[in-house]
């Protein structure tokens, strides 16, 4: 089984990217963010010519999640039950005998914001959730930007990182209280290449001198652990013309 997450950073600009990945890799499982349109505008159709199933929760402009697979969706949920949110940054789907949940973690723009309270409740209400979906699903895995880097090792410069958003401590405590649940960071099962980054800014040709951050996560539960093979950042996407700011994170597992 292979799985992937992406924030495409606008679909209806992502699209022809979306569909040659799809096809040269062959997931099991993509689950998509940002993707900045309304359910009406979804490309299903152009998705189900290329073999994707899809479920999508959007609205105009901003958020926006998918999940995209060959195979049968099953028990679709949008949103976190109980959080009284309008945006759309959550979406979950069991695939055989998986749970799949596609989260889009706000950013959270500054530490002395109102947006970055907002990413600390939303966090606080998605350990909750998983506690329960974990409950119910041993087997589930969590993807999606999650705006995070959880250690100095994900940044490319920590001293000058360091107290600003998606590195701040607040955050990456959230992050340690998501594994204490019982969930994998996937990447770090490996050994990975020292600087592997899964979003580079537009500017100061950040891709280019690999000025990056490792903030797109596959997490897995105690019951997925042992069946990871791999899993890996790939680049290649980051290298096309109009390439959205991150790249997928892919990983492969034994179970069908």
């Amino acid at each position: 089984m292979k799985l992937a997450t992406w924030n495409v950073n606008s679909l209806n600009v992502r699209l022809p990217h979306v569909l040659d990945w799809i096809a040269l890799e062959k997931p099991d499982v993509l689950c998509l963010q940002e993707t900045k349109q309304e359910d009406s505008k979804f490309p299903y159709d152009a998705l189900k010519e290329a073999g994707y199933n899809a479920i999508h929760s959007g609205q105009k402009t901003y958020n926006g999640v998918a999940i995209l697979s060959p195979h049968l969706m099953e028990d679709v949920s949008t949103g976190i039950p109980g959080l009284n949110d309008e945006q759309k940054r959550l979406i979950a789907a069991t695939i055989g005998d998986v749970r799949i949940v596609c989260a889009y973690i706000p950013n959270g723009q500054s530490v002395d914001s109102d947006k970055y309270q907002y990413k600390l409740g939303w966090l606080e209400a998605l350990s909750a959730y998983l506690k329960d979906e974990l409950a119910r699903y041993p087997k589930l895995a969590l993807l999606g930007d999650y705006n995070i880097a959880p250690e100095d090792r994900d940044v490319h410069d920590p001293a000058a990182w360091a107290g600003q958003v998606l590195v701040s401590e607040p955050e990456r405590e959230a992050f340690r209280i998501l594994s204490a649940l019982g969930l994998h960071d996937s990447f770090r099962l490996f050994e990975q290449e020292d600087s592997s980054f899964s979003w580079w800014d537009y500017r100061m040709a950040a891709f280019r001198r690999n000025l990056g951050l490792r903030i797109d996560h596959i997490l897995v539960s105690d019951a997925l652990k042992n069946d990871c093979l791999r899993c890996w950042i790939d680049k290649s996407p980051r290298k096309l013309e109009r390439p959205s700011d991150h790249t997928p994170v892919v990983l492969e597992l034994t179970c069908a």
